[in-house]
């Protein structure tokens, strides 16, 4: 069974691209907002922290990051890879939407204190966006609504090929390389 993970900030796009995976039997797994958003509007979804057996914790701070996500993207496609996590009672997650707390209109507001800057860094977005792009032989990074279409598309093909999902990969490491330049001259100028 092909799985996605979906957690998404903006959430722009994300009901009908998951719509979209849902009609071609893809397994949807999602945090709490994401999950949320996908159920209010019909989508079948196993939440991340039913899948991982972790709950989310520290206010939100620590949802992704467990070993059946990260494990699940970092796998190589091997029979022994795969049947490492299949022991452990994971699988592969096979594609990653995800975008980053709003860092950059965070700092941007007029009146933002420090505490809600550092509560605007995302730890386990960038995290799934770096494992997937490393990972990109065999997971697809989406972490622009806009490549929802031409994701979905190419799936409705058979499968994306390669060289869209390299493409998706560097987009992914230019966002999170973007992303920690921001932060890094924020934290400085302090």
């Amino acid at each position: 069974m092909t799985t996605a993970m979906l957690s998404v900030h903006d959430k722009t796009g994300l009901v009908e691209f998951a719509q979209g995976l849902a009609h071609l039997s893809w397994r949807l797994l999602a945090s709490g907002g994401t999950a949320k958003l996908l159920r209010e509007n019909g989508l079948t979804v196993t939440e991340v922290a039913a899948y991982t057996g972790s709950p989310e914790i520290l206010g939100g701070r620590v949802k992704t990051l467990h070993p059946a996500i990260h494990g699940g993207l970092l796998a190589r496609p091997t029979e022994a890879d795969h049947q490492e996590l299949l022991n452990l009672g994971w699988d592969y997650i096979d594609l990653v939407a995800v975008n980053l707390y709003p860092f950059e209109a965070t700092i941007a507001k007029a009146g933002v204190t420090y505490d809600e800057v550092i509560e605007n860094i995302d730890i386990g977005g960038v995290t799934l966006i770096r494992a997937a792009a490393k990972n990109h032989a065999r997971v697809t990074l989406v972490c622009d609504p806009a490549d929802y279409a031409s994701v979905l598309d190419a799936l409705k093909k058979g499968e994306i090929p390669f060289e869209m999902r390299k493409s998706l990969a560097v987009k992914g490491f230019q966002a999170t390389a973007h992303y920690d330049a921001v932060i890094s001259s924020y934290l400085a100028e302090r």
